[in-house]
């Protein structure tokens, strides 16, 4: 009998670890949503507010493993790694010039005084499901112009779900313009993005200069490259930073963490506008993919200046994988595949 009900225990544990349970906590006294996926903190959908950052984010990213993909600073600065672009937290979503107003570089310390920045402010959790495969949290948010004009509404849903060795992220994100005409300028800064962690960051042997928390320029002339170990690829087998101001259905960036593989694939959906993305992926950590960027991705020869007319919408889909092995083309190949699935 014993045989028997150890055999039988074994069985349902592993059909519990093989479904890897996603679940979503709300924390509001925190201003967050935590993402739990088989036991082990994944992410957050963080939403303190204006006083602490101009959008929400996810944040921090994490491996299977339990590895910290995303840049510490300025939330929780690390030693070693870079202070420049504090706008650049964690993974979010947002745009340099919507009728003439900076929603991307717009920080505590925002690197013009001369600029026009708009806010992105968190509205509301319309749902938050946790589950056996995969979690789901639809959430609201308003993009507000320097008087606190409203300019867009955001509808944000996202999908977590992971296995023994990866972590994956759908973000899908409707705009809808809620005044007359709605133009996003195209420039270079934008739209879907991630700051990663200095190991995972190309190596750079030219010299440096970086902006502190307080906007005081530093130069560093020598980098220190212990331990970093950044690769892009893209769908078209251009690598490293050549992918930079490239069309690709995908990018990923490879590298190792300590011990740990790292990869992190970030896909575009064939629904997108401008599809296959320009990316503006840089070495120095920022990993971006801007479809609405194309006359600085293309020196001149196309040009969108998309613009939305009141209620009209607009819907952005981006898939993260975040991996704790090399993937292949192939694999990545077929995670486009079954992302291009997605409604």
């Amino acid at each position: 009998m014993k045989s028997i009900f150890c055999t039988v225990f074994a069985c349902l544990s592993l059909n519990a670890f093989s479904q890897k349970a996603v679940v979503l906590t709300d924390k509001p006294a925190d201003k967050k949503v935590e993402v739990i996926i088989d036991g082990k903190p994944f992410t957050a959908y963080f939403y303190p507010g204006p006083s602490l950052l101009k959008k929400a984010v996810l944040y921090p990213l994490r491996t299977a493993n339990g590895t910290d993909i995303t840049r510490g600073w300025p939330l929780d600065p690390r030693p070693g790694e870079r202070v420049d672009h504090p706008h650049h937290v964690g993974m979010w979503l947002n745009y340099e010039a919507v009728n003439g107003h900076d929603f991307w570089n717009n920080s505590l310390t925002p690197p013009s005084s001369k600029g026009t920045y708009g806010t992105i402010v968190h509205t509301g959790i319309k749902s938050l499901k946790s589950g056996k495969k995969q979690g789901e949290l639809v959430v609201t948010a308003d993009w507000l112009d320097k008087n606190g004009g409203l300019m867009l509404t955001e509808t944000t849903t996202y999908i977590f779900s992971g296995d023994a060795t990866t972590r994956t992220v759908d973000r899908i994100t409707t705009l809808t313009a809620k005044t007359d005409l709605v133009t996003f300028k195209d420039v270079k800064d934008g739209m879907f993005a991630i700051r990663v962690a200095r190991q995972l960051e190309h190596p750079s042997k030219s010299p440096e200069v970086f902006t502190d928390a307080s906007g005081v320029a530093t130069k560093v002339p020598v980098m220190d490259n212990t331990g970093v170990s950044g690769s892009y690829r893209n769908s078209e087998g251009i690598e490293g930073e050549e992918v930079w101001s490239k069309r690709a259905r995908w990018c990923n960036l490879r590298g190792k963490m300590g011990n740990e593989i790292v990869n992190i694939a970030i896909l575009d959906h064939p629904k997108n506008v401008g599809y296959p993305t320009y990316w503006h992926a840089r070495g120095y950590g920022l990993f971006a993919a801007n479809p609405l960027g194309m006359k600085v991705f293309s020196n001149g020869k196309e040009e969108l200046n998309l613009q939305l007319k009141s209620g009209e919408s607009t819907t952005f889909r981006y898939r993260t994988v975040i991996a704790s092995e090399t993937l292949s083309d192939d694999k990545i190949n077929k995670i486009a595949s079954d992302f291009g699935k997605v409604k």
